[in-house]
């Protein structure tokens, strides 16, 4: 139902373009090119041409899982206090960029540093394409700055790791055992309600084959947090899957390279000058704080465009 809605949006997109295109051929048809009413001609071409690009832009997004919600986890890397203060920076500019394109967010579980920052948290974002637009941001993110967290004002480098899982209600490839299943309770560390505070509502699953996790403490009850968890296990389980799958065929090609912290698809300078640079892409801009506000798109249609060579 949610993708037969999404398709009649874009027909209804569709049909309105082609209609004040039309519109506009019969208005330029009788207007003189020196008329007052050429400037509003323009202004309607400009803003057609706008909604004709981001059609233009959902044509790249043909995925297996592009229109899926989305679970995206921060880790801080390298870097200590000020490494866990750029995962919230990172989380900050995925909020900001979740809000300012319609998408809804929820941190579902956080864990924050002792000085400053957090050690990892993980959302889930929903809406049409969430998958397909925040794929482009799996990797490690590394951040040049002068620290505010040394006295001598140093410059700091520090990495974070954004995971992109697609949310999925079955894994036709893989088999969830829940003899395979170890669950923990324990109480919740994250702000909340009296309930969360004083109670033993946060769920840790352990799929024990592979000893992969995955926890949820923001939920209101156990009960949620534990169909919280279970969203995200079968997603890392499933990304999992397909990680080892992609890595046996490279084996074979002999194309193998593993993922290491040091290779990081983006970088983000804020001193000496400002840029941000995707090393996959070579995009670019220099618009360091409107990337950090969640101005996202010119690097995620740069990516889409690029995988699609």
């Amino acid at each position: 139902m949610q993708e037969l809605e999404e398709l009649r949006k874009e027909i209804a997109d569709l049909s309105r373009i082609e209609t004040e295109i039309d519109e506009l051929l019969e208005m330029t048809s009788v207007i003189a090119a020196d008329s007052s009413e050429a400037q509003e001609i323009e202004v309607k071409i400009v803003e057609l041409e706008k909604d004709i690009d981001k059609l233009e832009f959902k044509i790249l997004l043909g995925g297996e899982y592009d229109r899926s919600d989305v679970i995206l986890a921060i880790h801080s890397g390298a870097g200590g206090v000020d490494a866990q203060d750029w995962a919230e920076m990172l989380l900050r500019m995925y909020l900001r960029w979740a809000e300012k394109n319609g998408f809804k967010a929820r941190i579902v579980d956080e864990s924050r540093g002792q000085e400053a920052g957090i050690k990892s948290a993980t959302v889930e974002i929903s809406g049409p394409y969430a998958f397909g637009y925040l794929k482009s941001e799996a990797g490690v993110h590394r951040l040049v700055r002068l620290s505010p967290f040394n006295s001598d004002n140093l410059r700091q480098t520090s990495f974070a790791l954004v995971e992109i899982l697609p949310v999925i209600e079955e894994i036709k490839d893989v088999v969830i055992d829940p003899k395979d299943l170890r669950i923990d309770v324990y109480r919740s560390s994250g702000a909340g309600g009296q309930s969360v505070n004083t109670t033993d509502s946060a769920v840790r699953i352990t799929h024990i084959p592979t000893g992969v996790v995955a926890t949820c403490q923001n939920e209101r009850s156990q009960i949620q947090n534990r169909e919280q968890a279970m969203k995200i296990l079968r997603a890392k389980l499933h990304q999992k899957y397909l990680s080892e799958k992609e890595a046996e065929k490279q084996k074979l090609r002999g194309e193998f390279t593993s993922v290491e912290w040091g290779s990081q698809i983006r970088s983000y300078v804020v001193h000496p000058y400002k840029m941000v640079k995707d090393h996959r892409t070579k995009h670019e801009t220099a618009d360091a704080e409107g990337v950090l506000d969640g101005n996202l798109i010119g690097f995620m249609e740069a990516y889409l465009k690029n995988i699609k060579k």
